[in-house]
């Protein structure tokens, strides 16, 4: 059986795709035919490259989004906004996030010249002729991945021997199409875009719908286009439960790569948790997501110090869960991601099947995760306590984090950890202004403590 794996764009938000392959190798699937569209050449680029899930996971948490775009000449934007070519370039693609990554053209292209080498494409449209190329990864370079990845407005495309080379996305954002031409039999489809029936106001949320629109299209076409044929093929489709956080949100630093690479691994575990044989239905239905419930989104980071057993003591342990609680009374249940850094443990290990438990005044985060080759039960527990006295710092600040038979300490927040606890609180889950101010002005009438009351 081929295995292909088709790697939608999402902009910068492809982060999340780290995650997702993390957990698919960490599964045992193996891929014959990896394809990359839009931000997708991100992840593609770095599969492709040689660098391995852990590190994926790894060099995301040292990009800088700012590097994502890079200014024009000065003369550029004197011209004004109706002669402007771009809002930037993509020398930053070029000189830094592709290099953070560990993505090195070269590298793509000996690598697959290789016998038994993984088959690769990159998608690119060649706007002089309005063709989508799915240029193979023996002939790709480093300046056309960037004009893969050049959105119009935002970045100027690639001007290369007659011909302008630019983001695929108005066309395709996912390559079905050319992983059935390569002999796929069955399509693991990691896609990004958002698809609920949400539409919102503004220019920001209309261009990303203009996207959605586009995408879905091509995909649907693609599926047509097989059906038509007599060719059929399993599909397997992971996608996240809620549409991710749009690029302002993580170029304002609103959420980050490692909240987002904990996402991708949550949702691809939850597929295959749940997945058949027989894949998902090609229509529609196979990317389709729920706006999810009005709340708040925080992080928060516990440290303490291993001891005994097989795990090794002395060692410095680091829990990082990032919590979706609901306070729009729908009985939605809370979300919870995260990350474990445990030095006997190996690689920074994530969450999968987080929850969030609150009876009285104890609050415990649980989730599962994979280390040692085998899987154990996490839980995270405090109580939120308020005794006479000025110990609620105190009270709020300590836990016990236990990790099956393996890991079993106390852990606590720091000044600075509080500190960033409060700066990372956002609402999530509503749309435009007036949502999040709503939002922000019951969490600071309320505080942490009552939301999680009131949850319970």
């Amino acid at each position: 059986m081929k295995r292909s794996l088709v790697l939608a764009g999402g902009g910068m938000r492809v982060a999340w795709q780290a995650g997702v392959v993390r957990a698919l190798v960490e599964e045992g699937l193996h891929f014959d035919h990896v394809d990359g569209t839009s931000g997708g050449i991100l992840t593609a680029g770095m599969l492709l490259s040689g660098v391995s899930p852990e590190d994926m996971c790894r060099n995301w948490s040292g990009v800088s989004v700012k590097d994502f775009g890079s200014a024009l000449p000065p003369g550029d934007y004197v011209r004004g906004p109706w002669s402007l070519p771009a809002l930037g370039d993509a020398d930053g693609l070029l000189g830094k996030v592709f290099p953070a990554l560990g993505i090195d053209d070269g590298e793509i292209r000996r690598r697959a010249a290789l016998p038994g080498a993984i088959e690769g494409t990159f998608n690119v449209v060649e706007f002089t002729g309005k063709l989508c190329h799915a240029i193979d990864a023996r002939d790709v370079d480093a300046g056309l991945m960037a004009a893969g990845m050049s959105l119009p407005i935002f970045l100027t495309p690639l001007r290369r021997d007659g011909k302008i080379w630019t983001d695929a996305v108005w066309v395709r954002d996912a390559n079905v199409a050319e992983a059935l031409r390569r002999g796929a039999d069955e399509v693991w489809l990691v896609w990004c875009i958002g698809n609920t029936g949400y539409w919102g106001d503004g220019p920001l949320e209309q261009y990303v719908h203009m996207i959605e629109m586009s995408a879905m299209g091509a995909l649907l076409a693609d599926f047509e286009a097989a059906k038509a044929a007599g060719r059929d093929f399993i599909l397997h489709v992971v996608r996240p439960e809620n549409p991710l956080p749009l690029d302002p949100e993580f170029y304002l630093n609103r959420i980050d790569a490692d909240t987002l690479i904990g996402m991708g691994y949550r949702d691809a575990r939850r597929y295959l948790k749940d997945m058949t044989a027989e894949g998902l239905p090609k229509d529609a239905s196979c990317t389709a997501m729920v706006e999810p419930p009005a709340g708040i989104r925080f992080t928060e980071r516990f440290a303490g110090q291993g001891s005994g057993g097989d795990a090794g003591g002395g060692s410095d342990v680091r829990l990082t869960v990032t919590v979706h609680l609901p306070l729009d009374g729908s009985g939605a249940p809370a979300r919870l991601t995260g990350f474990l850094d445990f030095a006997p443990f190996g690689p920074r290990v994530f969450l999968a099947g987080g929850r969030v438990d609150v009876r009285g005044d104890a609050v415990t985060y649980r989730a599962s995760v994979h280390a040692g080759g085998a899987w154990h039960r996490l839980s995270l527990a405090r109580i939120f306590r308020d005794d006479p006295g000025p110990d609620a710092w105190d009270d709020t600040r300590r836990a016990r984090l236990s990790v099956g038979s393996l890991l079993d300490v106390p852990v606590t927040m720091g000044l600075a950890d509080a500190a960033a606890l409060i700066a990372s609180v956002e609402p999530a889950g509503v749309h435009g202004p007036g949502g999040r101010a709503g939002v922000v002005a019951q969490v600071v009438a309320e505080g942490l403590r009552e939301a999680f009351r009131r949850y319970g």
